[in-house]
């Protein structure tokens, strides 16, 4: 019985050493894996991307591994909603090209809509344009407001480089 308990203890004992050593070394891989992270994230600009025309504090265009992220662009010249979808979709396909790029490796789309009466309009033009062999996964959503006022919709995406 003494025997038993004392093998007990010395495999608890070893357990107990041996997650205290495997939390080290994930701890190790985690602030490594961090540090890679850190490397992959460019948060400056994309070199030949325009820098936001507002004094509001984000980027247009961030990359993190092989994903570009681009900020929700929006229209401020008065017209329909189909110029401005139009508008904003060429300000996209103009930051993602200057990226290094395109439409047709876009992953995912968020539309903010003024006014979801809007959306057929929208919609008509925003498929027009060349999405790839599918169309990215996308939200649409309705919104009391956008950050400039006077925008009709704003549009983000997510794109593979």
């Amino acid at each position: 019985m003494e025997l038993k308990t004392r093998r007990g203890m010395l495999g608890s004992a070893l357990k107990a050493a041996a997650v205290a050593f495997g939390g080290a070394v994930a701890a190790q891989k985690a602030e490594a894996q961090s540090a890679r992270n850190a490397e992959k994230r460019d948060a400056t600009a994309k070199p030949g991307v325009p820098a936001p025309a507002t004094p509001l504090p984000f980027t247009t265009v961030v990359g993190y591994g092989n994903l570009l992220f681009v900020a929700g662009i929006g229209c401020r010249t008065p017209g329909t909603i189909e110029e401005a979808t139009k508008w904003v979709l060429d300000e996209i396909e103009k930051n993602l090209v200057a990226a290094g790029s395109s439409l047709d490796k876009v992953l995912k789309v968020d539309v903010c809509l003024l006014d979801m009466k809007e959306f057929d309009r929208m919609n008509a033009v925003y498929k027009t344009r060349n999405w790839g062999k599918v169309f990215p996964a996308r939200n649409t959503f309705e919104v009391s407001a956008l950050p400039a006022g006077d925008y009709h919709l704003a549009i983000s995406c997510f794109a593979a480089m």
